[in-house]
């Protein structure tokens, strides 16, 4: 009997294809601060987590663990170094949270462009004769988006990027430029010389040692007035105090972020109040059906992972 230990709570589908085997029991602990998490982790094989962190000093007491499947993509919530020693594998949700996530992009890259809170007060708050007092919104048709990262999420982006007309340029060092171009992109080379003619601006790409402060004041300073930059992969990658000085120096026309160098994001976090930031709390992949996708797939993947038939695209490497 493989005992499953599941950190933080998952859609109960996702928990039914446990059930549903008579090799496995699970037991729930749904806060990673949780004391009994210690106690937990020590007799479990496999463990699925959300986005707690999991440090090293937990990872160790889990000397039966063998795996661990994130509910959806990102890794750098759990400590590597740790789960390559103690020779741990770790499983992503690689085909769950896609459409989610590309659909949550464009949610907001409309919003910002067609400046959704400032005409929606605007009727709210009955000045509906002032609508010819409002700043322009402006479209996204024909203009220049650079996706940044390339894999599932950036794949499913660019299908909706070229349904509304938009001329989609990709960076991505990983992907040939002829799967780029069958896709109806166009392949970029240098990331910080394509972002000067970007309208819009959407990260796909890990926090690691060369992405951390990717986009920086002296980067934002060479970018359109009228750029969009969205956010929804890692936080870190922005640096935050950099955007907020440069949405008002009005360097650019507003930014999209779903995900923060601190989750939750610090009180005294200036893009709090800055209201040309559209923000939301790490909830891309939110969708009901996509929560439903990951959960099954977060099992599925403990599940084949102990039946030596686990795909190794899921697989992340340490």
């Amino acid at each position: 009997m493989k005992k499953i230990l599941i950190i933080q709570d998952i859609n109960e589908k996702g928990k039914q294809l446990l059930t549903n085997h008579s090799d496995y029991e699970f037991e729930v602990i749904d806060d990673v601060n949780n004391p009994e998490l210690k106690n937990k982790i020590v007799d479990c094989d496999g463990a699925s987590l959300r986005t707690g962190k999991l440090p090293g000093e937990i990872i160790n007491l889990g000397k039966k663990l063998k795996i661990i499947s994130r509910h959806g993509v990102g890794y750098d919530n759990i400590d590597l170094e740790t789960c390559k020693k103690n020779g741990i594998e770790i499983a992503i949700t690689a085909t769950a949270n896609a459409v989610a996530v590309a659909e949550h992009v464009m949610f907001m890259l409309l919003n910002i462009s067609k400046r959704k809170n400032m005409y929606d007060d605007c009727v709210k708050n009955g000045n509906f004769t002032d609508r010819n007092k409002l700043p322009k919104t402006q479209e996204i048709w024909g203009k220049n988006i650079l996706i940044a990262g390339f894999g599932r999420i950036g794949q499913s982006l660019i299908k909706r990027c070229l349904g509304f007309e938009m001329n989609v340029f990709v960076y991505d060092p990983f992907v040939s430029s002829k799967k780029i171009e069958s896709l109806g992109g166009k392949k970029v080379e240098g990331f910080k010389d394509s972002v000067k003619i970007m309208d819009a601006l959407s990260l796909h790409i890990p926090l690691n040692d060369e992405t951390k402060n990717m986009i920086n004041y002296d980067l934002l300073k060479t970018m359109k007035k009228n750029c969009i930059i969205i956010n929804a992969a890692r936080g870190g990658i922005i640096n935050e105090n950099d955007l907020d000085k440069a949405l008002n120096d009005n360097l650019i026309f507003g930014a999209g972020l779903d995900v923060f160098e601190t989750e939750p994001p610090k009180n005294d976090n200036p893009l709090l109040k800055n209201d040309k930031v559209f923000l939301s709390p790490h909830t891309a992949a939110f969708t009901e059906e996509c929560m439903i996708r990951m959960a099954k797939e977060t099992t599925q993947n403990i599940i084949d992972f102990f039946e030596n038939k686990l795909d190794k695209s899921k697989i992340v490497k340490l």
